[in-house]
């Protein structure tokens, strides 16, 4: 493992963490930011490991689609269409703490299944 995909991992479990935190404060609009940071870290952890780009929104998504493609897991592509829910209530703020808890616990797999694929 290669200290970028290293600090990616790492990193996305710190915003996992801090999105549960915010999510205990009610602070949806900070829990989203950081659901979308932690799923997107992850995704850009796979990439770096696989040596794909992960430069902005368009590569993530063509990383995931790869993870899918590889995996043959299509919940992933599903969990980080919710991340990217997240990510746009974080400037919305328009989905209810319910949502966001849910999208946060797709998250939560998302992280899982990601960290594994790169250890």
């Amino acid at each position: 493992m290669t200290t970028k995909t290293r600090y990616y991992n790492a990193t996305g479990r710190e915003f996992l963490s801090k999105a549960r935190t915010y999510l205990a404060e009610g602070d949806l609009l900070q829990a989203s930011a950081k659901g979308w940071g932690a799923a997107a870290q992850m995704v850009k952890g796979v990439a770096e490991a696989g040596g794909w780009p992960h430069n902005g929104h368009h590569e993530l998504w063509r990383a995931v689609n790869l993870i899918v493609d590889q995996t043959g897991d299509r919940e992933i592509r599903i969990a980080f269409a919710a991340a990217a829910a997240l990510h746009t209530n974080f400037y919305e703020g328009w989905l209810p703490r319910e949502t966001v808890e849910d999208y946060l616990a797709q998250v939560d797999g998302l992280v899982s299944k990601l960290e594994g694929l790169t250890s």
